[in-house]
């Protein structure tokens, strides 16, 4: 696991009971070698003093965005942290960064932070089983943020089950966890094609699909991350990553993207198939506009090339091939079809008919399916937590290769 030395961490401290166990957090921060900042809410400040934490971090504590004298310049906190963790989370301070609401020194630096933010909830039970609350979490965790499992056992109300605050030593295993993936894809060559492609019809029009392309540009910044070096072939009309350090090449049409993709893959370790390339094209493009003078339009589609079919014929023992399939019934058994077919290490299914899943959305839910017939489903997630499956289960076949 990677070591946390000189990493700057802001820990944000919220209205809990579960605040003390904030103090024991700082403390093993401080001990793994972090600079910490502390920034709390008001109604924090009646469970555990503010001196408590500025002594423990020897920094000053930020509680409130002005007072009578001076502005705290939240924006230079939000730049300055390498992570940034809020625990304990209320519901009302995730529900408050959850809308984007800048109305105390935690969320208004959560929405300056260039930062990874990590979220500990800590709630009754029934406050975290709310579907007001779980909706909070879905949109945190769209937002790219990470969100800690709350722990299970007795709680403050006299309850017991899901809502106590996780443990210390378990937040910094996760935080320790996440700087750790930054670091072992060094060296490793990866391309990843995504977005959809556009064939042409005439010099207007064009036969396409509803694809972003946010699934595929999230598996880059994964992979980017955590230390590859990544080139992404990207359809028309595609979100583009944050990250400047991956290597984009814009294309319109599956011939194009195959154009790009072939002499990349020669130079690649790994190729992560995530464009939803059209399967035909029109036969002839027309050169002019097509008019409208009859009620009905015949075209003569053909075949656009195969992109994962001609990868895999040229692929290496030590090459990695992963590959999607969107399927509406059949999955597993087309997708496993699909992957034998075209010599894929590993192929990602979902389904449109998923609530939440395929085209359009920040989430997705996906099942691995290997050439042994293993298949290893998930949950609905974020296409950001998606992306780190994936590059996880990468890792892993590349791992037991060596």
């Amino acid at each position: 696991m990677a070591s946390l030395r000189g990493k700057k961490i802001l820990l944000g401290v919220s209205g809990s009971i579960a605040a003390y166990k904030s103090v024991f957090l700082l403390r093993l921060l401080i001990k793994e070698g972090c600079e910490v900042r502390v920034l709390m809410t008001s109604s924090a400040k009646d469970f555990v003093s503010p001196l408590t934490f500025s002594t423990l971090s020897r920094n000053p504590v930020a509680t409130d965005v002005h007072n009578e004298n001076q502005w705290t310049n939240h924006v230079e906190w939000g730049l300055w942290a390498d992570a940034m963790i809020i625990a304990p989370a209320t519901a009302h301070t995730i529900s408050r960064c959850a809308l984007g609401m800048a109305s105390d020194m935690i969320s208004a630096t959560y929405l300056s932070a260039r930062c990874p933010v990590f979220f500990a909830p800590a709630m009754d039970l029934d406050m975290w089983a709310h579907p007001a609350t779980q909706e909070n979490i879905s949109r945190l965790q769209s937002y790219g943020n990470f969100i800690i499992d709350v722990g299970n056992g007795e709680l403050a109300s006299g309850l017991e089950g899901p809502g106590r605050l996780a443990e210390p030593e378990e937040i910094i295993r996760q935080l320790a966890e996440h700087f750790y993936y930054q670091q072992d894809m060094n060296g490793l060559r990866v391309l990843i094609n995504a977005g959809p492609t556009y064939e042409a019809i005439d010099p207007v029009r064009y036969i396409g699909n509803h694809s972003t392309g946010k699934m595929g540009v999230a598996i880059a910044e994964e992979f980017a991350q955590r230390g590859a070096e990544v080139h992404l072939v990207l359809g028309p009309e595609s979100v583009l990553p944050n990250d400047d350090h991956i290597h984009i090449e814009r294309v319109t049409t599956a011939d194009e993207m195959l154009a790009v993709c072939l002499p990349q893959f020669a130079k690649s370790d790994v190729a992560i198939l995530a464009a939803a390339v059209a399967d035909y094209k029109p036969g002839h493009v027309a050169d002019e506009k097509i008019k409208k003078k009859t009620d009905t339009l015949t075209l003569e589609l053909v075949r656009t090339p195969d992109i994962a079919e001609a990868l895999g014929k040229v692929k290496k023992q030590n090459q990695r091939l992963i590959g999607f399939a969107l399927e509406t019934s059949n999955g597993e058994a087309n997708a496993q079809e699909k992957m034998i077919k075209k010599g894929l290490d590993m192929i990602v299914l979902n389904s449109p008919r998923e609530k939440g899943a395929g085209f359009g959305h920040d989430t997705n839910k996906v099942t691995f399916l290997f050439p042994d017939n293993k298949a290893k489903p998930f949950e609905l997630k974020s296409k950001r937590a998606v992306a780190k499956d994936i590059a996880n289960a990468v890792l892993q076949m590349i791992k037991a290769n060596a």
